[in-house]
């Protein structure tokens, strides 16, 4: 009989040599930095401070790449990316109290996108814990608590031999569907204690799969088979799990046309029959729906975006796939199935039955051109005109990430991503200045392509600082810069809620000039050199700034 301890592995000699004379020299920091690297991590984003110092030193002793930015916010925006486009966590290294304090809004769009980062803060000395007032530098009653509201799970160190176990498990809750952000701390002395214990190898922190339970997929599998009108929804989850090529093996045996949240950008082909795109912010789009008598919702919450401002009222029967347990069931009854929407469309492609519905894509195509005739109705054409420039200079390869301006809200229902995993947005939390940041860490993800911020003059400068990251690492983003003198979008709601807006009107800098006087090319473009402009941007190495004057309108609502 073979017991579960027989099957340990034990080392070698030579590891067992090696791990009774461990290097001189290394501290608490190194077994930061050997646990990140036995973990599969090779590039890391932060800042340094005071109290973290002893992990930035470690990092010299490593193989792993560091990229710093200039702000922790946006080395969590950085982060937000990297996780999104490789899909692996990534480590964001930061300081105590202000340097931890100020990644927060990163952290939370990294939840609420379900991006996995592993955020690694120190802490002040462990004399200093356990909510006193000794008046330490950056001292905090409790840390953590502020990081509890937003990330997946907390992981706190209290000695160097707890370092690698906990930062195993944040790792592997990171990615654990639905991914997101965690938080490690690390008191300073014990990142600055030299150890001598032996250097971290191979770590083991693979999640557990979120798998459908047969029971319910099998339920679901019926009712889709003997829909008279089915229709799905699209989320984030459907990108985040590589499940695209599920999604649209089953819409096609299914005939059921298919509509991709904006977080779900490029989960389903723009252009395929049964695509109604991404027109959730549409009446047309939510009546279409709302007739389905089997709606399909796979990794979507049916948030306030995604539900047309929560006017969306489903009549049929909703299934609903979610990894998220905080959002399955959460605004409508459903089905709910609990899994990861790669293992849950697997399922139901065994399961369902082929059905032929001739009326679908016609369906689909009246909806279109519902919608278009309601827009060509309103005189945007500036609007549509600088969104297909955009469209037309970008690689269909190429991954853009959009600020929340006003252009990014025209792109969230009329852009075509063309690809899964390349359009994101800072929908999900909805903080500014998240476009340019996020870029530089998915350039560093993969610098073999360019990459596209979309940014407007108030979210810009939210990031300007981050123009010497961008020339420092040689990184090849674009920043699209669209300068209508505020906050365009804010101007248009107080405008329209109050006659009048606000506090939002700005002054700002060249960005031209000032983009040159950090050693980045710039130029200012028209609607009319747009296309051209970004080409030449994209076919530079290293980073780009294009500006374009242009005070944009949004298309009309319809949900009030």
């Amino acid at each position: 009989m073979t017991h579960d301890h027989d099957l340990v592995l034990r080392p070698t000699a030579a590891q067992t040599e090696a791990a009774l004379a461990p290097p001189a020299g290394r501290n608490g920091g190194d077994l930061v930095v050997e646990t990140l690297s036995g973990l599969g991590a090779t590039t890391v984003f932060g800042l340094p401070g005071q109290h973290a110092l002893g992990m930035f030193d470690a990092l010299r002793r490593s193989s792993l790449r560091y990229v710093g930015l200039r702000v922790e916010n946006n080395a969590g925006f950085a982060a937000d990316a990297y996780g999104r486009i490789t899909g692996e966590a990534a480590p964001l290294l930061l300081s105590t109290g202000p340097g931890a304090l100020m990644s927060l809004a990163a952290l939370q769009e990294a939840a609420a996108a379900s991006a996995p980062v592993l955020a690694i803060g120190s802490q002040v000395p462990s004399a200093g814990l356990g909510g006193g007032r000794h008046g330490y530098l950056h001292e905090l009653r409790d840390q953590q608590a502020s990081f509890r509201d937003i990330v997946k799970s907390v992981h706190v160190v209290r000695t160097a031999s707890q370092i690698p176990s906990a930062i195993a498990a944040a790792w592997e809750s990171a990615l654990t569907a639905p991914h997101g952000p965690v938080w490690v701390e690390i008191p300073q002395d014990v990142l600055l204690a030299a150890t001598t214990l032996p250097v971290v190898t191979a770590m083991d922190a693979t999640p557990d799969d979120v798998v459908p339970r047969p029971e319910l997929t099998a339920v679901a599998a019926d009712l889709l088979s003997n829909a008279a009108r089915p229709a799905i929804i699209a989320g984030g989850g459907v990108v985040r799990s590589d499940a695209s090529g599920k999604l649209l093996a089953l819409a096609e045996k299914l005939d059921a046309p298919v509509v991709t949240t904006f977080g779900g950008k490029g989960a389903f082909p723009w252009e395929h029959p049964l695509s109604l795109q991404s027109w959730l912010e549409d009446r047309h789009t939510t009546d279409f729906l709302e007739s389905a008598d089997v709606l399909l919702v796979v990794g979507s919450g049916l948030g306030e975006l995604s539900s047309n401002y929560h006017t969306f009222a489903p009549r049929g029967r909703v299934i609903q796939i979610e990894a998220d347990l905080g959002k399955l069931e959460s605004n409508h009854p459903a089905l709910g199935i609990h899994a990861d929407a790669r293992l849950a469309l697997s399922a139901l492609l065994e399961t369902v039955s082929d059905r032929e519905d001739p009326s679908a894509a016609t369906s689909v195509r009246n909806v279109l051109e519902a919608v278009r005739a309601r827009i060509d109705s309103q005189e945007l054409t500036l609007e549509q005109r600088i969104l297909a420039s955009v469209r037309e200079a970008l690689p269909d390869d190429s991954p853009s990430f959009w600020d929340m301006t006003i252009l990014a809200y025209w792109a969230w229902s009329a852009f075509d991503a063309r690809r899964p995993n390349t359009m994101h947005s800072a929908q999900g939390a909805g903080g500014l200045g998240y476009g340019f940041p996020a870029a530089l860490g998915a350039a560093a993800a993969d610098p073999s392509r360019p990459v596209l911020a979309v940014s407007g003059d108030g979210g810009a400068m939210y990031s300007l600082a981050e123009l010497a990251t961008a020339r420092q690492y040689g990184l090849p983003v674009t920043w699209l810069i669209v300068d209508d003198g505020g906050y365009g979008i804010l101007r248009e709601y107080m405008t329209d809620a109050f006659g009048e807006a606000t506090a939002t009107e700005l002054a700002r800098p060249d960005f031209v000039a000032l983009a040159e006087s950090f050693g980045v090319p710039a130029v200012r473009t028209s609607p009319d050199s747009l296309s051209e402009d970004l080409a030449k941007a994209f076919a530079r190495p290293g980073p780009s700034v294009v500006v374009l004057p242009a005070l944009l309108r949004m298309f009309a609502p319809t949900h009030l």
